[in-house]
C-alpha cells in the first residue's frame, strides 16, 4: 500500500490543531486534535511511499510504528486515504496506459470521493472498461448520454436507432452537423468512438452478444419521441423484463426532462407498473395514451439543447452509479424538471399487483414509500455546513 490523502479534497486548518479535508458537506471531514508531529506526518501521505518507509520516517519524527499504523488505519477507515498502487490487476493494467489515465483523471478523482476504501476508485474505473451498455435512441439525449458513458470509461457503448440523422438531431457532444443524412446508428457509433479514451479490452469468448440483451450490464431507453419516456410502452421493454436486464429511461417531452425509473426486473416497478398506477388514478389515461400513440403527424419534439444536456448528464450520472455498484437514486423513481424553472421533482414508481412483471408479488409486505415522502431534493438530504465539524469529527 502507498497511501495518499485523497487529492480531490482541499485541505484547510480550522485552528492550530484541527484540520478540515474537503469543502462540501457531502464529503468533507474534520480531523483533530492533531499534534505537530502528526500534522507533519500527514504531508508524507502523498502516494510515493510504502508503509515500511512511512514507519521509518515516522520514527525520525518521534512517532512509533504503532502510532503510524493506527493513524493510517483510522484515516483509511474514515475514507480519507487512497492507495496509488491499489485496485487489483485490472487497475495496474490501466495505470500502464498513461494517456488513457490522463483523460480519466477527473473521473478517478470523483470516484475517490465515493469509493471509500483505498484503491477503490482505480478498481471501479478499471471495472468500467469490461462493461457493455446499450442506448436505444440516437437523438439529442441518447447520443450525448452514450458519449458521456464512453468518455467516463465504460468499455463498450452501443447506440441503436432507425432512420437517418435530421438537422434537429444535431447537438454539442452528440451528433455533429456533418452527420445529417447519414444512418443514425453509424453516426452515433462514430460519436461514441470519438468520446472514448481508448478501445475496450477484448472480452472473453462468449462474454458478449451482438444481438438481444446477452452480456448487457444496462440498457438506457432514450427515445427521440418524448412520448416514449413520458408514457413508456411496456412492450418496448418486454425483452428486458424477460431477460432480467436493468434498464433506465431518459428523455425530454414538451419541455420537461425525465430521468427514471431505473428498472431492476423483479425488484422495482417497471413501465407496466407505471402505466397501471396511472390508469388507477385517472380512468381516462388509457384512452389518452391510445390516441397519443396512434398519431401519425410528423412533428419536431420540443427538446431544447440545454434541457437535453441536463437530462443526458443526470441520466449518465445515475447510470454510472449503478454500474459502479452504488445504490442508484432513480431505482424505482422518476425525476422530472420542466422549463423555465427546471426544478427536479421526484415521484415513486411503485410495483403494481396486476403487472405481469410480478414485482409486487415478490415484494409483497415490504414497506413502500408514499408519494408525499418521495418529493425530496438531494440537497435536503445533506448535512448543513454548520453541522460539518460535529458530524464528521474524527479523533486520532
Amino acid at each position: 500500500m502507498h497511501p495518499i490523502v485523497k487529492p480531490a479534497l482541499r485541505r484547510g486548518w480550522r485552528d492550530l490543531d484541527t484540520v478540515q479535508f474537503g469543502m462540501t458537506p457531502a464529503h468533507a471531514m474534520v480531523l483533530g486534535p492533531v499534534d505537530t508531529a502528526t500534522g507533519g506526518f500527514l504531508e508524507l501521505l502523498d502516494g510515493t511511499r510504502g508503509m515500511p518507509l512511512l514507519r521509518e520516517q515516522g520514527r525520525r519524527m518521534g512517532l512509533s510504528d504503532g502510532h503510524v499504523d493506527a493513524l493510517v488505519d483510522r484515516l483509511a477507515g474514515s475514507g480519507l486515504l487512497d492507495d496509488t498502487t491499489g485496485g487489483g490487476p485490472a487497475a495496474d493494467a490501466l495505470r500502464e496506459k498513461k494517456e488513457v489515465v490522463d483523460r480519466l483523471r477527473p473521473d478517478l478523482a470523483s470516484l475517490s470521493l465515493v469509493a471509500r476504501r483505498p484503491g477503490g476508485a482505480a478498481g471501479r474505473l478499471a471495472a468500467r472498461r469490461r462493461l457493455r451498455v446499450q442506448v436505444r435512441g440516437a437523438g439529442r439525449v441518447g447520443v450525448v448520454l452514450a458519449s458521456l458513458l464512453a468518455g467516463a470509461g465504460v468499455g463498450e457503448v452501443e447506440v441503436r436507432d432507425l432512420g437517418r440523422v435530421e438537422p434537429w438531431d444535431v447537438a454539442p457532444g452528440g451528433l455533429p452537423v456533418e452527420s445529417v443524412g447519414e444512418r443514425r446508428e453509424d453516426a452515433a457509433r462514430r460519436a461514441v468512438r470519438r468520446a472514448a479514451p481508448d478501445r475496450p479490452p477484448r472480452a472473453p469468448a462468449g462474454g458478449r452478444g451482438t444481438e438481444g440483451t446477452l452480456g448487457l450490464s444496462l440498457v438506457v431507453l432514450a427515445p427521440r419521441d418524448g412520448l416514449g419516456v413520458h408514457a413508456p410502452d411496456p412492450a418496448s421493454a418486454e425483452d428486458l423484463i424477460v431477460s432480467g436486464t436493468p434498464h433506465l429511461y431518459a428523455g425530454v417531452v414538451e419541455a420537461t426532462g425525465v430521468v427514471g425509473p431505473l428498472v431492476l426486473p423483479g425488484d422495482t416497478g417497471c413501465a407496466g407498473c407505471l402505466d397501471r398506477r396511472r390508469a388507477d388514478r385517472d380512468p381516462a389515461w388509457p384512452r389518452l395514451v391510445a390516441q397519443w400513440r396512434s398519431g401519425r403527424q410528423r412533428r419536431v419534439a420540443s427538446c431544447d439543447l440545454a434541457l437535453a444536456a441536463a437530462v443526458a448528464g443526470l441520466a449518465a450520472s445515475h447510470a454510472l452509479a449503478f454500474l459502479d455498484g452504488d445504490p442508484a437514486a432513480v431505482a424505482g423513481v422518476r425525476r422530472e424538471a420542466s422549463l423555465p424553472g427546471c426544478e427536479w421533482r421526484t415521484t415513486p414508481v411503485r410495483a403494481h399487483p396486476a403487472c405481469p412483471c410480478g414485482t409486487a408479488r415478490k415484494t409483497n409486505g415490504e414497506r413502500t414509500p408514499e408519494d408525499g415522502g418521495a418529493h425530496e431534493t438531494m440537497a435536503g438530504r445533506q448535512p448543513h455546513a454548520a453541522q460539518l465539524a460535529g458530524t464528521w469529527r474524527a479523533h486520532v
